[in-house]
Parts: C-alpha cells; structure tokens; sequence
C-alpha cells in the first residue's frame, strides 16, 4: 500500500520532498565547509588554532542541524502541497526575470542590464505601459551611473553601449 501522507494534496511538491532536499543541500554545503576545513588544518600550533579550524566546526553545525531538519521531516511527514502550478508559476515570474538580469549583465554591461530589467518587470509584472517603464528603467539606469562612477567613483560592469557612447 502506498503511504498518501507523502503524496501532495492537490498535485505538485510536497512539504516533506522540500525539506528533505533542503536538508540534503543544506547538509552538502556544511560537508563541504567542513572538508574545507579539513584541508586547511584543524590541529593546534604554537601561533593558536589553525587555519581550517573554524570553518571545519561551522561545518560540523551546518551538518547537524540538517540532520535534525531531516529528522523532524521524517517524523511530521507532512504531505501538504508545497510547491504547485501556480505557486511555481509565481516563483517563475519572480525569478526568471532576475536571471535573465544576471545573465544579460555581462554581454550587455550592468547598466543597460539594469534598464532592462526595471523596464520589463515594470512592464510585464506591473502592468505599466511603454512609455512610463522605458524612461523609468533609462533614468534609474543613469542615475546609477552617476552614483557609482561619478560620485563614488567605483566603475561596474560595462557593455558595448557604454562604449558605444563613449562612457567604457
């Protein structure tokens, strides 16, 4: 007989795959810290602890409180939907966005990245027309500019258009 409390009520990822697999993760990332730390040297010497100590016990807590986030998922085998169409779908809407910002940031230079981004989010998740989220994501983008690379003087990412315009 198949056990339905791991089952989603209504279709999609349940509560207890999600945190079960956030438990693995979470547990991957503190064995890494802590190989990492192995490699660097968890012993004493005359200058005091060495170096891979600290990471290495950061590890060691990250390991176990996963452990015990695996544990309590196990006992509650929660079933109920986490994750379904229209929760991905908003998730999607959220994210895809900021990763097409990311991934646009370095053929197209932050600043016009930025732009984009602003303009389309304005645009599609907002519902503003054109000719208010152009301008908006263009000035945003400007005064970007003239924050980082005039007043702080800490040049970002640039792309062809920056060179285009003179400003590379």
């Amino acid at each position: 007989m198949i056990d339905q409390r791991h089952e989603p009520e209504g279709g999609g990822i349940s509560r207890f795959a999600m945190e079960c697999a956030a438990s693995a993760a979470t547990g991957a990332v503190g064995a890494a810290a802590a190989i990492g730390g192995l490699q660097g040297g968890i012993g004493w010497n005359e200058a005091g602890p060495e170096p891979g100590t600290f990471p290495f016990a950061v590890g060691l807590i990250i390991v176990a409180g996963s452990l015990g986030t695996l544990v309590q998922a196990i006992r509650a085998r929660d079933g109920s939907t986490f994750l379904d169409g229209v929760r991905l779908r908003r998730v999607a809407a959220f994210f895809g966005p900021m990763a097409a910002f990311v991934a646009l940031s370095i053929p197209l230079g932050l600043y016009v990245a930025s732009a984009l981004y602003l303009a389309g989010v304005m645009r599609l998740q907002g519902g503003y027309r054109l000719r208010t989220a152009v301008p908006v994501g263009l000035g945003v983008a400007a005064l970007l500019w003239l924050v980082f690379e005039t007043w702080f003087q800490v040049p970002l990412l640039k792309g062809p258009v920056e060179a285009w315009l003179g400003l590379a």
